[in-house]
């Protein structure tokens, strides 16, 4: 009898675990999902060198109408702004690094050699600010102002005196 209890309590072990491998594993608890705080952007430093500051007077900045294809071009001081006709957008510029160079603390200019021109600017809308950023002179689409009507461009520059 001992023989048949064993066979019994073999056998039906046998089907326990078969029947276990094709068994959903157990549940897990839910994962608690815990709100990432978002990056802090970091402010990088605008560094305009002694060799620079003062140097350069104004650049050019064309501004091309999408709807239209129309393009103005607008000679700005270093510091001055100007208001689109027909818009309500304003383009201030701030400040112009001829040689511009970025690392983790700053932007600045190598030298006052205009080898990789840069323009900052700040666009306004209704007195609002839609944008602050540059407008590069080598390469215009990179970091571009994506406006839905209008595209700047950073055309030329001008030395002071």
């Amino acid at each position: 009898m001992f023989r048949t209890v064993s066979a019994l309590f073999i056998l039906l072990l046998a089907c326990l675990t078969g029947c276990s491998e094709d068994a959903p594993p157990p549940a897990t608890p839910a994962l608690v999902e815990r709100p990432v705080a978002a990056p802090t952007p970091q402010v990088l430093e605008i560094v305009v060198p002694e060799d620079v500051a003062g140097k350069w007077q104004s650049v050019k900045i064309a501004v091309r109408d999408q709807q239209t294809g129309a393009e103005e071009i607008y000679s700005v001081d270093i510091g001055g702004s100007f208001l689109l006709p027909s818009s309500k957008l304003k383009v201030t510029v701030k400040n112009f690094l001829p040689a511009f160079i970025m690392d983790d603390a700053r932007m600045t200019s190598a030298s006052n050699q205009a080898t990789n021109p840069a323009v900052r600017i700040v666009i306004e809308e209704n007195g609002k600010e839609i944008y602050r950023g540059w407008l590069f002179g080598l390469y215009p689409d990179t970091h571009a102002f994506q406006h839905p009507r209008y595209n700047f461009t950073l055309l030329g520059y001008k030395p002071a005196g």
